[in-house]
């Protein structure tokens, strides 16, 4: 997975948050110290503190960064949302009709893409009203655009779950695996080629990597549920937690 920079917030936003949570975690030490008297007050005095805590509790620079990235992801994903909920015609792992939706941004040369693949099939199995839109964006390889491409040409002859699972288990692509992969898959071979030329091809990985920047990521791979944005491979009990969330919601 590629780092994902915070974007937009800039050090003066980083910097407010950081000192919002190390406000926060003193405001009963603060109230005291604010109504005991005059000079309790004083902001010289205040801002000391918080240095002083930051200095000595470094971990939190990175805490707090990762949270800002999420809210910003979460603000970012509003004006898309519908549409990245909106699958390619067939790009869909579980219930087709199903009232939770769970979007994963993959990469076939992706590791930690490969690696998600069992929690994904474990939460579809707990899940049956949980449908998971599959959103290809080839980003790591020319490879792997090409992998990209004969899954959304599988997707249209309804077999892309079979090549979705196919090409994760041949490897890295290469021509070879991808064509191992869609044999496996049962693809009409003649016919996947053609679609995998097609402008409507390249326009919706196009648009994958479009959605990406808009809500402010550049790694795989990323699921979004609900209005959570959630990056890396980070385990079914995340991913099921945030999928109960988006259901109560």
């Amino acid at each position: 997975m590629d780092p994902n920079e915070p974007k937009g917030g800039g050090p003066m936003r980083i910097a407010l948050l950081i000192a919002l949570v190390v406000l926060a975690g003193f405001a009963g030490w603060y109230a005291e110290r604010l109504f005991s008297g005059p000079a309790a007050g004083d902001r010289a005095e205040i801002e000391g503190i918080v240095r002083e805590y930051i200095l000595a509790n470094p971990e939190i620079l990175p805490e707090a960064m990762e949270n800002l990235q999420r809210k910003q992801n979460s603000a970012n994903l509003g004006s898309v949302r519908e549409a990245v909920e909106r699958p390619y015609p067939g790009a869909i792992l579980g219930n087709p009709e199903g009232k939770v939706t769970l979007v994963e941004f993959t990469d076939f040369a992706c590791g930690f893409c490969r690696r998600s693949l069992d929690d994904v099939d474990a939460l579809i199995a707990a899940n049956p009203d949980l449908k998971v839109v599959i959103r290809e964006m080839p980003i790591l390889s020319p490879q792997s655009a090409d992998a990209a491409r004969m899954g959304l040409a599988a997707a249209e002859q309804g077999k892309y779950a079979a090549f979705h699972r196919a090409m994760f288990e041949a490897g890295q692509p290469d021509p070879a695996s991808i064509m191992a992969a869609a044999k496996t898959a049962g693809l009409d071979l003649q016919k996947a080629q053609q679609v995998a030329k097609t402008p409507r091809v390249e326009q919706e990985l196009a648009a994958n990597v479009n959605f990406a920047g808009k809500i402010g990521f550049s790694g795989t791979p990323t699921w979004i549920v609900g209005d959570q944005v959630i990056n890396g491979a980070v385990g079914r009990e995340q991913l099921a937690a945030a999928i109960e969330a988006a259901r109560g919601a």
